[in-house]
């Protein structure tokens, strides 16, 4: 059900984009390449179990929790589903 000037599925569609754009997001901030054998932030050495479980790793454990932890306070809100971004 549609309300206003917007058509009927409309909502849904925004979903499906919101959806799309964060997969496109994740997939673009895999590792690419072949893996360090030390941290590029810290110099600690990675371990080969992790360099064989994540191809083209380039951070320690501690560093990439480090960069997720910012990462996600960074992460803010979705504008194109935000009513503000409506009204413009």
């Amino acid at each position: 059900m549609a309300g206003g000037w917007s058509r009927d599925g409309a909502v849904q569609d925004q979903i499906d984009a919101s959806v799309e754009d964060a997969i496109n997001l994740a997939r673009s901030k895999l590792p690419q390449g072949e893996s360090l054998t030390h941290c590029e932030e810290c110099d600690a050495k990675i371990p080969e179990a992790r360099q064989k479980a994540i191809v083209g790793v380039r951070l320690c454990v501690n560093c990439q929790s480090e960069l997720d932890k910012e990462q996600a306070k960074q992460s803010g809100y979705n504008r194109r589903g935000s009513k503000s971004s409506q009204l413009r």
